[in-house]
């Protein structure tokens, strides 16, 4: 059985860790954590999932997306728009 992992964001400008933001590894794809919420999930195996709330909720959530998801804001929302993101509540 493979275990959890939870580790913290690094800054792309310091290499320092980052309070509050998190990648969780799980056997079944990575979370990424923002203060208490789930933004995003990329499973190992079908489409990446984002918070339909949270995923664009700050300036500091959005940076740290960004880094999860390795593009840029723009990027994403056409992902969500031609589907290949799918948005849900990953809070419940």
């Amino acid at each position: 059985m493979r275990t959890i992992r939870v580790q913290q964001m690094t800054s792309p400008r310091t290499g320092g860790a980052v309070a509050n933001q998190f990648e969780i590894y799980t056997p079944k794809g990575v979370y990424f954590q923002s203060y208490n919420s789930i933004i995003a999930f990329m499973p190992n195996k079908g489409k990446t999932k984002l918070d339909a709330y949270y995923w664009d909720y700050s300036r500091t959530t959005g940076k740290y997306r960004n880094q999860f998801l390795n593009e840029g804001i723009a990027e994403t929302r056409a992902k969500i728009e031609s589907k290949e993101y799918i948005l849900t509540n990953l809070n419940k």
